[in-house]
């Protein structure tokens, strides 16, 4: 699995940008930037949302690697969930580490996302 830092560092690549173009451009230094492409440290969810816009890529793109789509869940008869349940747990767990920077945690909420998608699925 490619880490957000490698993914980052691809986009910036591609972009024929260097550290310090990125960093400029989002507000941070070029110090922060280099830090997670080295996967030292994480950008925070707002900052996720501008290197995508930076790149003209979703958000998917800069977490994954890739855009993962979406998936539907039939419900009922004509009931039809459409999310992106694999983006929403991934989200959870990242704010989660970002938070209490234990790796537990975020393994946790995760989980607890998977758990409230299930509940989901069996009340409606």
């Amino acid at each position: 699995m490619k880490l957000v830092g490698d993914n980052i560092k691809k986009l910036r690549k591609e972009k024929n940008m260097t550290q310090d173009q990125l960093a400029e451009s989002l507000n941070v230094t070029r110090q922060a930037v280099s830090n997670w492409e080295r996967n030292q440290t994480q950008p925070d969810l707002e900052t996720l949302e501008q290197i995508a816009k930076v790149f003209d890529v979703s958000t998917e793109k800069v977490i994954y690697g890739k855009s993962q789509g979406k998936w539907s869940i039939t419900i009922g008869p004509a009931q039809t969930s459409s999310a992106g349940i694999g983006f929403g747990a991934a989200l959870a767990m990242i704010i989660s580490y970002t938070h209490w920077q234990s790796i537990g945690w975020a393994i946790l909420h995760g989980m607890l996302n998977w758990v409230y998608v299930l509940y989901y699925i069996i009340k409606y």
